[in-house]
């Protein structure tokens, strides 16, 4: 073992000690933000930077699961990047999919998918419409695997399912102008019936949220962190974990 490594793990260990479980946030979402410019740094190609953020992926719910997390929100692949070229886009679907399988094969977690499922491939939709139904039933952490995913459209889907939902029962347009409200609007998004993030972190030192979570992350921490996503580190979580519990939640008041 290097001495970088044993120093790492006694760092880690001692952040670890001194958190405070009770302060956990409940739902983290995580913005997994760049696999790229890892595989550049690195001398890799964009496709083993995606591999690599892919299998983070694994650790990152280990590391949640023993620390009390009870939902986890991973943003794999916006709206926004449906605009890469393809030889980029389609090695990085396959790896979103051989992941959420990957993530049902765990025996873990329950997973829900949270996006625009019909702007996805078929074979894409397929695979996590299988993982939702083969993981409902499970007590594991409930994660979110934001594919297909921009807040916009979240919003402008949920809006457009309300009005759907009133359209069904009969309900005049100016009876639903009068009866849509806050909590009706929650009731039609992606997460609907989930907390929403307490904690929300973003990877690679970018500080923007790039539209992910609008509506949920009202009153959410955010956490950046410099580290691309491929190399972000236990100790980093930790961090992240301590800081938040450091923070005096106001909710506006």
């Amino acid at each position: 073992m290097k001495l970088r490594d044993l120093v790492y793990g006694l760092y880690a260990r001692r952040v670890e000690g001194r958190l405070d479980h009770d302060q956990v946030p409940k739902h983290i979402g995580v913005i997994l933000d760049g696999n790229r410019r890892w595989a550049k740094a690195s001398g890799g190609t964009t496709a083993e930077g995606h591999q690599a953020g892919a299998y983070k992926i694994e650790e990152f719910l280990g590391w949640c699961a023993e620390t009390d997390v009870e939902v986890v929100t991973l943003w794999m692949l916006s709206t926004d990047n449906f605009d890469r070229p393809e030889e980029e886009l389609g090695p990085l679907l396959g790896i979103i999919e051989d992941t959420v399988r990957s993530l049902v094969d765990d025996g873990r977690w329950r997973v829900h998918h949270v996006g625009a499922l019909d702007l996805l491939p078929s074979r894409t939709q397929g695979v996590l419409k299988e993982a939702e139904q083969a993981t409902h039933t499970r007590t594991g952490i409930l994660v979110n695997v934001a594919v297909g995913y921009g807040g916009r459209q979240e919003i402008a889907d949920a809006v457009r399912s309300l009005l759907l939902d009133h359209a069904e029962r009969g309900t005049a347009i100016e009876d639903i102008a009068e009866s849509v409200d806050v909590e009706q609007i929650s009731k039609h998004l992606y997460t609907s019936g989930q907390p929403d993030p307490d904690l929300v972190i973003r990877t690679s030192g970018e500080q923007r949220l790039s539209g992910f979570m609008l509506w949920q992350s009202a009153h959410s921490e955010y956490y950046f962190c410099e580290v691309f996503w491929p190399a972000f580190r236990k100790v980093d979580f930790l961090r992240a974990l301590r800081d938040y519990a450091a923070r005096h939640r106001r909710y506006g008041g």
